[in-house]
């Protein structure tokens, strides 16, 4: 047995508030935003089968509530099951809408235990700019073309057979200047400082 049922749109009860609840400002919908709360437990079963991020199962039954709230329509809802349902899926239409236009899926999300203190720790951020002071210096120790090369290979990405189009040389000349480069890079020892 399911731990929180929702059931079909039409096997819900016609539970609808009274004629007498549709004036403006008579509460009516308070007592409707009422009658729909019953339905909360099967709204966050809905959203969990529907929605893969648990962690915002009762953001969006709280949305749903809300926009039940703030319902400015004095006409008479036959059917508060049906109405909180429909509500649940606009909400849930919105959401992706604006998730696919901020790009929301792509963000990468911080997380703290990956980046702890040491991260930001100034000796560490001082070793890092030596580090990087030293890299650029055995960069300018390279001779120019060798340094094109290999900028034009790591930095912009550029293939042996554009580079060597672009310098006028073969591809065999742009490798052995990217060899002498890596070379040369690889003799940094962080260590030595």
């Amino acid at each position: 047995m399911e731990r929180y049922p929702v059931p079909k749109l039409d096997q819900l009860p016609a539970m609808g508030h009274s004629p007498s609840m549709n004036q403006p400002g008579d509460h009516g919908d308070d007592v409707l935003l009422i009658e729909a709360f019953q339905f909360r437990a099967a709204l966050v079963h809905y959203f969990r089968r529907k929605h893969a991020d648990t962690t915002e199962l009762e953001d969006l039954a709280q949305e749903v509530f809300v926009r039940i709230a703030g319902r400015q329509s004095t006409e008479r809802v036959a059917n508060v099951g049906a109405y909180v349902f429909q509500t649940a899926a606009s909400v849930l239409s919105d959401r992706h809408r604006r998730r696919t236009v901020r790009h929301a899926d792509d963000h990468i999300v911080f997380d703290s235990a990956q980046h702890d203190e040491a991260d930001l720790d100034p000796s560490r951020i001082v070793e890092g700019q030596q580090d990087l002071r030293a890299v650029i210096a055995l960069l300018h120790a390279l001779p120019e073309r060798t340094r094109t090369i290999f900028l034009l290979r790591r930095l912009d990405g550029q293939p042996y057979a554009d580079i060597a189009v672009q310098m006028g040389l073969s591809v065999s000349a742009v490798e052995k200047h990217m060899l002498r480069a890596t070379r040369h890079l690889l003799s940094f020892n962080p260590e030595v400082r």
